[in-house]
């Protein structure tokens, strides 16, 4: 059987009422695996986690565009995550018997199917039609508020759609790629330049890891800061160097991790390192976890 999944980041992390109905949108598909929703307030931001065959990956993403197209009105819209549309990011990821070029088609049909409904759309990663599109960081320069400049520029004509500012439910970026970690790390501390201090050193656009994309979030009720970060290949950039790594800059300024967050699924090799490293068994294998001989 082909699996696919798909996460895709909706611009809304407030409204349970809606969160939850979207969810349920996506858990009554036939064949559907609902893996994780995740909300946060901060961030003004939902990631949903979701599985099956790439036919029902589909059906559902279409039911969960849909609620949040009518449900999230991007000009009342403030939050700490870079972002450009209700339906922010729709990214699919191969997981078995499904090739890129497969997911790549699965993408092109939903980017369509958006690009129908008025929303201009952008295809990144292994689904981008031009070498500047590949990065999401670059789609997205500009977030929400810079789209009605964007679409004026024909270098940035959408993919779908026409170049015709939504105001309503800004632009979307659909793409296939490699299974990203989406990781938070919480600092003992209100101050949020140092906070961006560090998501400036890790990050590669600003000279850190070549696989780390970081912001720096406020995390006003919790009175803490926040980097926030997308490691997108974790066998390059394993998660317990980052981790160490801004464990060793907070502590420059007398600060400690408070806690971190892993935001949606995560492959079952990217905590072989971790293992490795924190508990010094250099030899360690995924093979040895019990659970993991089930799914071969």
């Amino acid at each position: 059987m082909k699996v696919l999944m798909c996460v895709p980041n909706i611009s809304e992390g407030k409204n349970r009422s809606l969160i939850d109905a979207v969810a349920e949108a996506v858990r009554v598909v036939e064949g559907i695996k609902l893996l994780e929703v995740s909300s946060d307030k901060d961030h003004h931001r939902s990631v949903f986690s979701y599985l099956g065959e790439p036919d029902k990956v589909l059906e559902a993403t279409k039911r969960l565009a849909d609620l949040s197209i009518d449900g999230i009105d991007m000009a009342l819209h403030k939050g700490d995550h870079p972002r450009m549309g209700a339906v922010d990011v729709v990214p699919f990821i191969p997981v078995r018997n499904i090739t890129s070029a497969e997911a790549v088609e699965i993408a092109r049909v939903l980017g369509n199917y958006l690009g129908a409904k008025g929303i201009p759309v952008y295809y990144y990663e292994d689904a981008a039609t031009f070498p500047e599109r590949k990065n999401l960081v670059e789609v997205r320069k500009g977030q929400y508020e810079g789209l009605v400049e964007k679409l004026k520029n024909p270098s940035w004509a959408p993919d779908e759609g026409t170049a015709t500012f939504n105001q309503k439910s800004g632009a979307t970026a659909v793409g296939v790629r490699f299974p990203l970690i989406a990781l938070n790390v919480n600092l003992n501390t209100a101050d949020i330049s140092i906070a961006d201090r560090i998501a400036k050193g890790v990050r590669n656009l600003s000279g850190g890891y070549r696989y780390v994309r970081a912001i720096s979030v406020n995390l006003r009720d919790q009175g803490m800061v926040q980097v926030s970060m997308n490691l997108t290949n974790y066998t390059k950039t394993p998660i317990h160097r980052v981790i160490e790594t801004i464990r060793f800059e907070a502590a420059r300024y007398g600060v400690s991790i408070a806690a971190a967050e892993l935001v949606g699924p995560v492959p079952l090799n990217a905590l072989e390192e971790i293992v490795r490293f924190y508990l010094q068994v250099h030899d360690f294998s995924v093979k040895q976890i019990i659970e993991s001989n089930l799914l071969e």
